[in-house]
């Protein structure tokens, strides 16, 4: 949403100041490539003061990499956050201060080479300075290697895994470029699902007759990672794992799979995939056997059109999405329909407009403390002001705060207040939350 006039006017006189306390000239930069759209300067919170002695920036346009898969089996998510990132940017006329900002779209296509070198050929070939966004795990990890290498900061990729945070805490050195992650690991989230389970059974709602839980999903860093936080959470409440099925991303038949399932009278099925083909046929082969398990299917609402994907066949399944609950968040949803005449997911789409709004922020501190915006100067505010928790945003749609801190770091902070996801139950297409208690508007309830 565009912030109102007078936060607005707050950063052009922030800016002012910023001219008015350098010196000097600057050499003319090459021509820019890309003519930025016109639109009003979006405002943010006033920027901090210049340091003294710097030179005034010429107006020069400078490159930024937006990660997605944007073709191949997740395409759908990637065009969401592509025109949600597009959004935040138009509102700003894809400008900060003298700088025009040119996208450069990484392409990762869900795969993990393939992104890692279009990475590499937008740092070396496009001359970018940052990066922003990105949806997979395993893409996440690979892309890392690259962002270390050539040392580009990379902000707010939603790749989750811990293996990113073990990366990044082994060789914060190397691998702090990729500063922070816009998804925490699995494990500070699935906790949500099981205290949703346990909570529905001590209400009566869910009556299990044994404790007993298939866990399945895609075999990736996202799906394995979920995965084990799902295992260790519901073993520790006395939870039983009869099978681990873990399954290529592109896989579309899960017969013999269900039938195990329905063979073990399972009356959990928990797990986790990020392509909406492969979820979606997941559920309806469960669906088909005539399963009345209680099934998580985490990630089904992350993409806005889902339930033309899985229909009836999601009924009572659980998911954790966050919501468009605000005034604002419902504009957007509004906003993105009317311009690209498809629903938007909270997930990909409003996070990814949070997110870009968040990074545009951060430009804007890198000028007014650096005056300059480059990879140093971005880099230099992770460090100082991401790392150490003096520098959050509070005006996105989906959170009400997106912050990281030295205990956190490369995850948000998670918790009541920061970055929570409810957990929610569908029929017929509508969601209901039914975790945690304090916004639920219903309970958790087993399929009939």
């Amino acid at each position: 949403m565009v912030r109102d006039i007078r936060r607005r006017l707050a950063f052009a006189a922030a800016v002012a100041l910023v001219v008015a306390a350098c010196s000097g000239s600057a050499s003319t930069p090459a021509p820019a490539t890309q003519a930025a759209p016109t639109a009003a300067p979006a405002a943010s919170e006033p920027a901090a003061s210049s340091p003294t002695g710097c030179t005034e920036p010429a107006p020069a346009t400078i490159k930024i990499g937006i990660e997605g898969p944007f073709t191949g089996p997740n395409a759908l998510t990637g065009e969401e956050m592509k025109n949600a990132s597009s959004m935040a940017f138009d509102a700003i006329g894809w400008k900060v201060g003298p700088y025009s900002i040119e996208p450069v779209y990484i392409d990762d296509q869900s795969d993990p080479a393939k992104g890692a070198a279009a990475y590499e050929q937008a740092a070396v070939g496009q001359k970018i300075i940052a990066g922003v966004l990105g949806w997979h795990s395993s893409v996440a990890v690979a892309q890392m290697e690259v962002t270390a290498k050539y040392k580009i900061p990379h902000f707010f990729a939603m790749g989750a895994t811990g293996v990113v945070n073990e990366k990044f805490k082994g060789d914060q050195a190397k691998y702090g470029y990729w500063t922070t992650k816009g998804w925490p690991d699995p494990a500070k989230l699935t906790i949500g699902y099981v205290q949703a389970i346990e909570d529905a059974i001590a209400a009566g709602s869910f009556t299990p007759a044994e404790k007993k839980v298939a866990i399945y999903g895609e075999d990736t860093d996202w799906g394995r990672s979920f995965g084990a936080g799902l295992k260790d959470q519901l073993g520790a409440v006395g939870w039983t794992v009869v099978s681990e099925d873990f399954f290529p991303t592109t896989q579309t038949d899960f017969s013999a799979i269900v039938s195990r399932y329905k063979n073990d009278n399972v009356p959990l099925i928990a797990g986790t995939s990020t392509i909406p083909a492969s979820i979606a046929s997941f559920l309806k082969a469960v669906d088909d056997a005539g399963i009345k398990s209680l099934v998580v299917a985490d990630g089904l609402g992350w993409i806005g059109d889902w339930y033309k994907l899985s229909g009836s066949a999601s009924d009572y399944v659980v998911d954790q999405i966050p919501q468009f609950a605000s005034d604002a968040a419902k504009k957007f949803a509004a906003d993105y329909e009317a311009k690209y005449g498809s629903k938007p997911s909270p997930s990909a789409a409003g996070l990814s407009y949070d997110f870009s709004n968040f990074f545009i922020k951060i430009m804007e501190e890198a000028l007014a403390d650096s005056c300059e915006i480059t990879s140093e100067s971005l880099y230099k505010i992770a460090q100082d002001k991401l790392w150490t928790g003096t520098l959050a945003y509070t005006d996105g749609i989906i959170m009400s705060n997106y912050d990281f801190g030295p205990d956190s770091i490369p995850d948000p902070v998670v918790g009541k207040g920061h970055y929570i996801f409810p957990a929610l139950q569908y029929n017929g297409g509508e969601a209901t939350v039914v975790w945690p208690a304090d916004v639920a508007a219903g309970t958790l309830q087993e399929k009939p």
